[in-house]
Parts: structure tokens; C-alpha cells; sequence
């Protein structure tokens, strides 16, 4: 979902405030056939070559290096991203991109597509790349939202410089940090608006229900090899992580019309910084942007820098609110999920968010609460997910709903099948009173041992690509 960068360099207008918000207008898509969707999904690397049998977390030199070098010969490029030893960190193709998470967590971001058939394809092909080259390195990949064995210590960092910086800093805002950069992996989504109004009435949407959408892609039980009562534990360590660029958004539920980019700036603007990059050279700088733009930055060598454009999108790229805009509408509630229901996801939010009868009666459902009683659904969800009776109750309505709403919409593919064919996995699943989360939980108990019978009972359930530890000639479809 990338747009134009505006103007860099010495020759850029100053940046202000109204140029902040100039910019999240001219982000709108006033045709609304011009709207598409863009999906990124992430996964954990195991190693399943060490000599005692145990899958081991992957490191970059031995199995994230091989592993890009294997995609460039599939055609993808690598990009101008490197790490400090020159690593090679992101790869580029067709407008999708393969990039890396702190602790080597794989992530592909899709192109943005006219259809969730096309993303499905987009994601088989993906699938069928990494499974080829996964087999030959002997690295399975797992689809799930933290890690299910491994602790913090075992899990090997990556090389980019930017997450130097966050490793020292996320740690003195909240207790989780860490396991989010290195143990956590999601699903998300990205959406277009047609206006302002439009993009409020979304982001609102989307801030309201996105607890019932963890709840239903909920696909992380276990932590340290053992079941810790939450569904999702991803969603849990998101809690305490930074309440300066996390969560739901207060002014996200005021009316659409009392919606503006001028809020939305306004809240980036407060929120301090990670880094200054010039150069490629980082350095670590935690004043607000709007100080930054109010000062600017003088390097080391005495050198006076003001804020740009680059620097403005990195930074939206370092707030991590459930929704956030970069400036398109980006959905970033669920687990890590296996290619059973990663297509169901980007769905499903079409569905809502695409469709203005759907996106009016899924607002119904959330309406009336208060952001105390929003923040109690959420804990609610990422806990007990759909074994409790309201939110089962309310993801089964939110399910029907977009089903509704994707078949109104009647994108069809070549064989005549609605999008929402795309719903009936996870539709049978929330059904049944189960999220993903329960799958697992019933196919290894509340103990994950890394034995390799209860390791291979575990990955029928999160397993993406690549081979398994009792050998299976495929991995589950």
C-alpha cells in the first residue's frame, strides 16, 4: 500500500503541521473502485537440523541468509535496506516486499490488490516459494501470534540498526517490549478512504470491533512452552508495551464528523520519537515530532538538520495503535494464522469496511459502549476469545455481517465464487465455539514438550511451509 513521497532533500518545503495534514488528504481515493486491499502476514522460523532433534529459533547468517538468497533467485531484488555488516534485509517484487522483524519473524507485504481472490493467490505463491526453499534449508515455518517455546534469550536479533535503538528504549516504557520485537507475529490489512468523513466513519469502525477480530484469529496460547489462559497472548503483550503509541484511540469513537487529520496528526506530533536517520546513521532522539520540527536536530559533527517528509513517515511507522493511518487505513488486531485463514482476514475487513450497510450494522454492535467497557471487550477477547458466550455471540454477528457485505459487493472470480467464500473456514470455526487458539490447545494439551511427537502434533496447527519435525512430505493445506 505505498504512496509517493512527497518532495526530500534541501530543495523540500519546510515541513509544518498543515503540510502534515495537506498530506493525509491528498492520500484519498475518491473513486471507490480505485480501493483496494494490501495483506502482510509474519511467521517464526525453527531450525530442525540441530543434533539432539529440537527445533532451534533461526539466526540471520546460517538461515535468514540463505533464505533471501534463495527468494532472489525467484526474481525478488534486494532493496536498499542493509545492516550494519552490509546484510541484506528486505527483498522487493511486483510491488510486494519480504522484509524482517527483530527476532527473524519472516513477513511478506502484499501488493495492494482489486480482490481478495488475487490476494489468495498472491499468498499461494508466497506459500509455495517458501515451502521450496524452506525444505532445502530444513526450516519450518510457523504461523502463530508468540513464539510457543522459545524464551527471549533464545531468540536471535537481527541485524538492522533501527532495532538497536527500539531495544533500548521500548524497554523503559513497558514490561513486554521485548517479547513484542522478538515473539509476536500478525495478520494485517490495509484499506483505502474516499474522504475524510470516510476515513473517520473507518478508522472508528475499525478501532471499535477490532477486539471481536483478535477474538476471532485469536492463534496464541502458549508461551515457554505452556498454556498461560490467554487466546492470545500476542494481543496480551501489546498491553504493556508503550501507552504513548499503543491501543485503542480515545478520539477514534467521537462522531465521524468530529473526525479530522488534524486530530490524527495532532496525536502523531505528541508522540516521541525513536531515531533520527541521516545518512543511514541513527541517532536515538526521544522528543515529540512536533519538538523536532520546532528545533530540528544538530548531528555530532555539528551539522543542523530539520524535519522532512522521511522522517514523518518513519515515524507513523513507529506507532503501533490496533489502527493506525500511514495515511490508508491499516488493521492490526489479529494473530499469526496458517494458510487456512490468512485470506480470511483482509475478507472479512472488506467486508465491514467496504460496504457502508455493513460497516452501519457492525458499528451497532459496539456502539453503546463507553472506552472503559471497549477496554474491558478487548481484555475479554484476547483472553477467553470465542469459548466466551458474548463474544462468540458478537463474532458470529460480525462474520455474518461481512458476509453480507463482501456478497453485496459480488467480486467475483473466473469460476463465479464470491469473496466470501473466503469466510467459510473461519465462519465454521467460531461456529464450533473455537478460535484457532483452541485447535492447538486441543492437539497438544496445556504442555508443549519439545519432544519431537508433541511438536509435530503442534505444528498440524501452525505450521506454514517447510518441513516438520517427524518428517512429512507436505505440510498441512
Amino acid at each position: 500500500m505505498s504512496r509517493e513521497s512527497p518532495v526530500q532533500g534541501p530543495s523540500a518545503p519546510l515541513l509544518d503541521r498543515h503540510r502534515l495534514i495537506e498530506w493525509h488528504a491528498d492520500a484519498v481515493k475518491r473513486d471507490l473502485n480505485d480501493h483496494v486491499v494490501g495483506t502482510e502476514q509474519e511467521k517464526f522460523g525453527l531450525w530442525l537440523g540441530a543434533a539432539d532433534g529440537r527445533p532451534t529459533p533461526i539466526n540471520y547468517t546460517e538461515h535468514i541468509a540463505p533464505t533471501m538468497e534463495g527468494f532472489i533467485e525467484l526474481g525478488w531484488a534486494p532493496t536498499g535496506q542493509r545492516g550494519l555488516g552490509g546484510e541484506v534485509l528486505a527483498l522487493e517484487r511486483d510491488g510486494a516486499s519480504l522484509t524482517l522483524e527483530p527476532g527473524g519473524q519472516f513477513e511478506l507485504s502484499g501488493k495492494p490488490l482489486p480482490t481478495i481472490h488475487d490476494t489468495c493467490q498472491e499468498f499461494s505463491t508466497h506459500f509455495r516459494e517458501l515451502d521450496k526453499i524452506a525444505r532445502r534449508l530444513n526450516i519450518a515455518w510457523l504461523a502463530s501470534g508468540f513464539h510457543p517455546f522459545a524464551s527471549r534469550d533464545e531468540i536471535n536479533w537481527m541485524p538492522k540498526p533501527r532495532y538497536a535503538v527500539m531495544r533500548d528504549y521500548l524497554p523503559t516504557r513497558g514490561s513486554m517490549a521485548l517479547d513484542m520485537m522478538l515473539r509476536t507475529c500478525t495478520v494485517q490489512a490495509n484499506y483505502d478512504y474516499a474522504s475524510e468523513r470516510q476515513c473517520g466513519e473507518r478508522l472508528r469502525l475499525a478501532m471499535g470491533v477490532t477486539s471481536i477480530v483478535t477474538a476471532i484469529f485469536a492463534n496464541s496460547p502458549f508461551s515457554d512452552g505452556l498454556d498461560r489462559g490467554y487466546a492470545s497472548l500476542r494481543s496480551r503483550v501489546w498491553s504493556d508495551v508503550d501507552p504513548d503509541r499503543c491501543g485503542l484511540l480515545p478520539f477514534a469513537f467521537e462522531e465521524p464528523a468530529g473526525f479530522s487529520y488534524e486530530r490524527y496528526v495532532d496525536y502523531a506530533l505528541a508522540v516521541p520519537m525513536f531515531f533520527v536517520d541521516r545518512g543511514g546513521r541513527l541517532h536515538p532522539d526521544h522528543r515529540t515530532f512536533a519538538e523536532f520540527i520546532r528545533d530540528g536536530f544538530t548531528d555530532p559533527n555539528g551539522v543542523h538538520h530539520r524535519a522532512n517528509f522521511s522522517d514523518w513517515q518513519t515515524h507513523l511507522s513507529t506507532l503501533f495503535p490496533e489502527v493506525r493511518l500511514k495515511p490508508y487505513i491499516e488493521v492490526r488486531g489479529g494473530d499469526s494464522v496458517g494458510s487456512s485463514f490468512i485470506c480470511a482476514l483482509p475478507a472479512l475487513w472488506k467486508g465491514l469496511l467496504y460496504d457502508d450497510d455493513a460497516g452501519a450494522a457492525a458499528w451497532e454492535l459496539v456502539q453503546d459502549l463507553n472506552f472503559g467497557a471497549r477496554d474491558e471487550l478487548w481484555e475479554e477477547c484476547r483472553r477467553d476469545a470465542i469459548r466466551s458466550p458474548r463474544v462468540q455471540r458478537l463474532a458470529r454477528r460480525l462474520i455474518a455481517i461481512a458476509r453480507e457485505g463482501l456478497d453485496r459487493l459480488d467480486v467475483r472470480d473466473d469460476q463465479g465464487r464470491s469473496e466470501s467464500r473466503f469466510l467459510d473456514r473461519i465462519e465454521a470455526l467460531v461456529d464450533a465455539g473455537k478460535s484457532p487458539a483452541d485447535v492447538a490447545r486441543e492437539l497438544v494439551g496445556d504442555r508443549l514438550n519439545r519432544d519431537k511427537t508433541t511438536l509435530s502434533a503442534f505444528i498440524q496447527a501452525f505450521h506454514f511451509a517447510g518441513p516438520s519435525p517427524a518428517g512429512a512430505s507436505e505440510p498441512p493445506a
